[in-house]
């Protein structure tokens, strides 16, 4: 009650992550984080993986190496960061947010950095967005 007599009315909750929800976008996130790490540093840009699989080497490593280029190439990672972390935003779930950190690291490490960067805000601001009523 305030001074008048009145009272305030309730605050909406706002949407976070239940706590196993949490746990388990952060893991995953870790999962990708040093997945993208990896890949980067010990298949792409490694040299002597790069000429033998230039020289037409066919392996898994190579393959991978091939689809993980092809893919930040065309600024799959980012993009799909920044569509999840707008529907985040626009209607608040666990799973938007999820795909929208894992893809969003994705993105930073795979030179996907400009458009990731952008999601990765937003996503800290659906945060701020109340939960949906009909959870």
């Amino acid at each position: 009650m305030n001074f008048e007599g009145s009272t305030r009315p309730a605050r909406p909750k706002l949407f976070l992550p239940s706590a196993r929800g949490a746990v388990i976008t952060g893991v995953l996130a870790a999962v990708a984080l040093g997945g993208a790490l990896w890949l980067r540093y010990a298949v792409i840009q490694n040299s002597e993986i790069g000429v033998a699989c230039e020289a037409g080497e066919e392996s898994f490593l190579c393959t991978l190496r091939l689809a993980a280029i092809l893919l930040f190439a065309r600024g799959v990672f980012g993009w799909v960061a920044l569509i999840a972390a707008l529907i985040q935003l626009w209607r608040p779930n666990s799973l938007c947010f999820g795909i929208g950190a894992v893809f969003a690291l994705l993105g930073l490490v795979l030179y996907n950095t400009r458009v990731a960067a952008l999601a990765l805000p937003l996503l800290a601001l659906s945060l701020a967005r109340p939960a949906p009523a009909n959870r």
